[in-house]
């Protein structure tokens, strides 16, 4: 490949590869699409009026003004035919945008009642298109395809028929923006959703691919929705979630409870109903078992920070013959974000859940030695600054130990 002379005017003149799916600006430039339209989609361009990248001429943002050049990708696809025993791959036709019109029209077909069968082509075609790209997948988010989801899913928990649920929630995950405003209005308040969602996590245990997508988009729901419908949650809501962390299904499921959990845990009443559900232990537990992979372990440590801010959740953690052990032995071995939030623990129940037991079981497996060692190694300042707080709360009991009394003399002075 290196070898071969490549015509300079079939390389994009933005990413200098050779173009899939050359598009004509009204500067008469030709770009490659996926160069130009992320171009005009960066915050330069969208803070003032987008340039050419070539000509610096006014360039419209819109991508109904870029003309796909026929001609050019012809003779492209021509030439990477010519050279393909040279190892050049041949570049596929671009297909043509999918039509307003033919979403409609399938979102009428879902919303058809008492009409299985033709609910289910609709989706499958629906799933074939949004799997297509996400230029299918904005415009099927533009023609309220996630709407049209969401009252099927409700539907189908109403009438308790599950036939078609694992697609609708596979193209809701694909066409839905939870950050965007419609997404707030459509579930914001949706408790029947929510309830819906938690009926899918009921219908079989052992379906990891329905359970997970189900709980990825219970996920988004849980970050827009407002202050009534989390407080609306009852203890079941919790026990499922918790439920989900023992099973351990997948890891992208566990990751989605635990987010769940944490955006829930907010509001002081669901902080309660978490802990009673037995999250703590949960957690405890999993980082025993099988320590997770980095992400999972940060957003474990996220949870336990929150919960042991109060006193229930602190009296949990105290209560796992390893629950401080196992913050201890996270130290120092994840992320700077997980020592962070192992301090945030530690702190919490040095502070306000000190009793002689609890600080003699901090020194004896080895959180104390932890600390001391956050102050040796190359951490952040903040770290530093906080661990060595912790350090001082109990100065008095911890230096008494024959390993560390110098050390915490020196560097923790009463």
């Amino acid at each position: 490949m290196d070898e071969i002379e490549i015509p300079h005017y079939f390389l994009c003149p933005i990413s200098l590869q050779i173009m899939k799916d050359p598009v004509t600006a009204v500067t008469g430039i030709t770009y490659d699409r996926e160069s130009i339209e992320r171009w005009l989609k960066t915050p330069a361009a969208a803070a003032a009026a987008a340039v050419c990248p070539v000509t610096k001429q006014p360039l419209p943002r819109a991508a109904s003004d870029l003309t796909p050049n026929h001609m050019l990708r012809r003779l492209i696809q021509a030439w990477c035919v010519v050279n393909a025993d040279s190892g050049v791959d041949r570049i596929p036709t671009p297909k043509s945008p999918v039509r307003r019109s033919l979403i409609l029209k399938l979102i009428r077909d879902v919303s058809r009642i008492n009409s299985v069968s033709l609910n289910g082509v609709a989706l499958k075609k629906l799933e074939e298109i949004a799997e297509e790209g996400e230029k299918n997948q904005k415009s099927m988010a533009e023609a309220g395809v996630a709407k049209a989801m969401v009252c099927f899913i409700v539907r189908c928990f109403k009438d308790v028929r599950n036939v078609g649920i694992d697609t609708a929630l596979r193209i809701l995950h694909l066409t839905w923006g939870p950050t965007s405003s419609e997404a707030k209005k459509m579930v914001g308040e949706n408790l029947d959703f929510v309830e819906s969602l938690i009926w899918v996590l009921t219908i079989d245990a052992e379906n990891t691919g329905l359970n997970t997508q189900a709980l990825s988009v219970l996920k988004n729901v849980i970050e827009v929705a407002n202050y009534s419908l989390i407080e609306g949650l009852n203890t079941e809501f919790f026990e499922k979630m918790v439920e989900f962390l023992r099973m351990n299904i997948s890891p992208a499921a566990t990751r989605a409870a635990i987010q769940i959990l944490t955006e829930t845990c907010k509001l002081g009443r669901s902080k309660t109903k978490i802990v009673e559900a037995g999250a703590v232990f949960e957690l405890v537990e999993m980082e025993l078992r099988n320590p997770p992979e980095k992400r999972t372990t940060e957003l474990v440590f996220c949870l336990l920070a929150h919960l042991c801010s109060f006193a229930d959740g602190r009296q949990q953690l105290l209560k796992h013959a390893g629950g401080v052990a196992v913050v201890a032995k996270r130290l120092l071995r994840v992320s700077a974000a997980t020592d962070d939030l192992a301090l945030c623990v530690l702190e919490s129940i040095a502070r306000y859940s000190a009793t002689g037991a609890v600080v003699t079981e901090m020194m004896r497996v080895g959180g104390v030695s932890k600390m001391c060692m956050v102050l040796q190694t190359d951490c952040a300042g903040y770290l530093k600054k906080k661990a060595s707080g912790i350090l001082r709360l109990h100065s008095n009991a911890w230096s008494n130990s024959p390993c560390l009394q110098v050390y915490l003399l020196t560097r923790c002075p009463r």
